[in-house]
């Protein structure tokens, strides 16, 4: 990777700005949104802020998780208004953090972007503050370029818990002829990818009846043979569903995710629940098994619902008790997924600008499950990429001293810089 470094007074602002809204979440996302909204404004913007109701966001491509969100959400959308007669870009990124929990067991001060060792740390910066910040400063670049262009416009939108910001602001009418996700790369390997590809992702949750033997006996064990049993009956659905993902990853194909792990499509079964500890002498009247299932662009989310559905309902078919007794399946969240071709002009756009700024090709991060990406493509049919800074140890995952480094941090805004003005200046291969 090209270590080239940018002229010090201009990291130097792109870091005092990076540290402003890290120091503003002690105040809240509003704080985070209104210094966004102050530099948007000063770079000649105009500016605009949208309150929403996650819950009231129609849904599309997506099964509605966000029944249980409460609260109006506020969006801040920035535009640069340009030619009509060239290309406009959206980009977004979101400034909603992780509640803020345990930062007193920070080794770095949470709220001052400290910097050590080459990486800034600080409450939020990798998820996402840096996606925010560097789009502030692209705009900031091509509003002071004087440079013919099309519209650019910077939405800083709620995502979090369901938050659905960008979704929001696409259902009433948000448009461009390409879209940009800024997300420093949790993938650890920061400006080298690009997202172009986001499988869909389905959690389900099916309820299996059981029924305890007819005895007045505290320890049912002796009677076993007489009850049906709840867990011997979950055996038999989880055979059905990895019989389903076998199959599935046979049939189903998407040659960039076959090349990386082997197939396109997954399936597991990742918990199990039924009665009680210290009562292992009963049968239980009921188990729950919960599960995902991935799934690549192209197939639909009625589509797997569907399979799913169909291979437990044959399974309980087989069963005498669980074909009186069916399983319920309840879906529980659910995202389709997206996909920009390589040969796509946006695509080959931000390759372009990456190879130039890092010295380095990139490649396409295909394993991006649940992406945001898909956001624009499935509620818009806008083609989106997204890219961002190394990082790590985020709070989202329950980490602590959250970073980004501070030379990728940098070439995220000078590649975000470089998208924006080729893009929008129709600079296309």
């Amino acid at each position: 990777m090209n270590d080239a470094s940018a002229p010090q007074g201009r990291t130097e602002s792109a870091i005092a700005f990076l540290r402003e809204l890290i120091a503003a979440q002690v105040k809240g996302e509003a704080a985070v949104q209104a210094a966004i909204a102050a530099r948007l404004a000063q770079a000649g913007c105009t500016v605009a802020q949208t309150e929403y109701d996650p819950a009231k966001v129609p849904v599309k491509g997506e099964i509605d998780a966000a029944n249980g969100t409460t609260g109006l959400r506020s969006a801040v959308v920035g535009t640069l208004e340009g030619q009509g007669d060239l290309p406009s870009l959206l980009i977004f990124a979101h400034p909603d953090g992780e509640p803020v929990t345990d930062a007193d067991q920070w080794t770095h001060d949470a709220f001052a972007g400290e910097i050590d060792g080459g990486r800034l740390y600080g409450w939020g910066v990798a998820d996402d503050l840096a996606g925010c910040a560097a789009a502030v400063l692209a705009v900031e670049a091509a509003a002071a370029s004087g440079q013919p262009m099309g519209r650019v416009v910077f939405a800083s939108t709620p995502s979090k818990r369901y938050a659905r910001g960008v979704a929001a602001l696409l259902h009433d009418g948000l448009r461009a002829d390409a879209a940009l996700y800024l997300h420093p790369a949790e993938s650890g390997v920061g400006m080298r990818e690009i997202k172009a590809l986001a499988s869909g992702h389905v959690e389900f949750k099916i309820t299996i009846k059981g029924q305890a033997p007819d005895t007045t006996e505290p320890g049912q064990t002796a009677f076993s043979h007489l009850a049906a049993n709840p867990v011997n009956k979950a055996f038999l659905i989880h055979a059905a569903l990895m019989d389903l993902a076998e199959a599935r990853a046979k049939r189903v194909r998407q040659p960039q995710m076959e090349a990386r792990v082997g197939r396109a499509t997954n399936l597991h079964i990742s918990r199990l629940q039924c009665g009680e500890m210290r009562k292992f002498s009963r049968i239980h009247d009921e188990c729950i098994m919960g599960g995902a299932l991935s799934f690549p662009p192209g197939e639909t989310l009625a589509e797997i619902c569907a399979e799913v559905e169909a291979a437990v309902a044959k399974a309980a078919q087989s069963d005498d008790w669980l074909r009186d007794n069916p399983p319920r399946v309840d879906w529980l969240t659910g995202v389709t997924g997206a996909h920009v071709p390589e040969d796509h002009p946006l695509y080959q756009v931000t390759a372009r600008a990456v190879s130039e700024v890092t010295g380095e090709a990139p490649y396409v991060n295909v394993m991006h499950t649940s992406s945001d990406i898909r956001n624009p493509p499935v509620e818009a049919d806008i083609p989106c990429v997204a890219f961002g800074c190394l990082c790590g140890d985020l709070s989202q995952n329950e980490k602590r001293d959250e970073w980004i480094d501070v030379a990728d941090f940098q070439r995220m805004v000078d590649v975000t810089t470089q998208v924006v003005t080729d893009w929008c200046r129709g600079r296309h291969p």
